[in-house]
């Protein structure tokens, strides 16, 4: 038993603090502290002030959430206010968004296609960019997925091959990487990360004269 702890718990407690009050200041679970301080008695005034710092303690997190609530309302009407700047996306425009999208997050070392990326929109907008503008044929298109171990790999295949269309025959072999420091956390990336390769040259050189022409034009203006 830690003995000082429960010394100094049941000195807070008499004073008038919260169990989980005390909890936080020595650094121990609300249970212990519970049975260390069950026997303590406390005053009618003591469960007065305990009653009204929880009450406060509500009206402050309610005030909160709702401050929350408010600026999130804020910020998704200035973005769909935003959004209608943008009317349509043309052949043209596609071009050019999927050229400067492989530009920022795709291979340039090989002679072919390779593109990566977590973000399902940003991978639907690459997919339509190689389907529609390079006019990449379906049974061109493999891919990879990366994920941690301790994720499930046949759900994020599934969502994967879900996202872009494609059977799972062309799909390499996922692979799962360890990661102790990412077992303990939130997952943020549930499905992992998704590899896009068309092994052509044509379309690799293709898109790279596009960015080149785009980084031209950007410089006159």
């Amino acid at each position: 038993m830690k003995y000082k702890e429960k010394i100094k718990a049941i000195e807070l407690r008499k004073q008038g603090k919260s169990i989980k009050e005390i909890a936080k200041i020595l650094l121990v679970t609300k249970s212990s502290v519970s049975l260390w301080v069950r026997n303590i008695v406390l005053t009618k005034e003591m469960l007065e002030h305990l009653k009204e710092n929880q009450y406060s303690f509500k009206v402050i997190e309610n005030r909160r959430q709702a401050r929350l609530i408010n600026e999130n309302d804020k910020r998704e009407s200035f973005m769909i206010q935003a959004g209608k700047d943008i009317h349509s996306i043309s052949y043209e425009k596609l071009k050019i968004v999927g050229a400067i999208l492989y530009w920022a997050e795709g291979g340039k070392t090989k002679r072919y296609i390779r593109f990566s990326n977590s973000d399902p929109n940003i991978i639907l907008v690459m997919m339509k960019f190689l389907r529609i503008v390079c006019k990449v044929k379906e049974e061109k298109f493999r891919f990879a997925i990366h994920t941690h171990s301790h994720l499930n790999a046949n759900n994020a295949e599934k969502y994967w091959s879900k996202i872009v269309k494609i059977s799972l025959s062309q799909f390499y072999k996922t692979y799962s990487k360890p990661s102790i420091a990412s077992k303990f956390k939130k997952d943020s990336l549930p499905f992992g990360t998704l590899d896009i390769t068309v092994c052509d040259v044509n379309v690799f050189l293709r898109v790279m004269g596009w960015i080149r022409k785009i980084s031209n034009l950007t410089q006159k203006l």
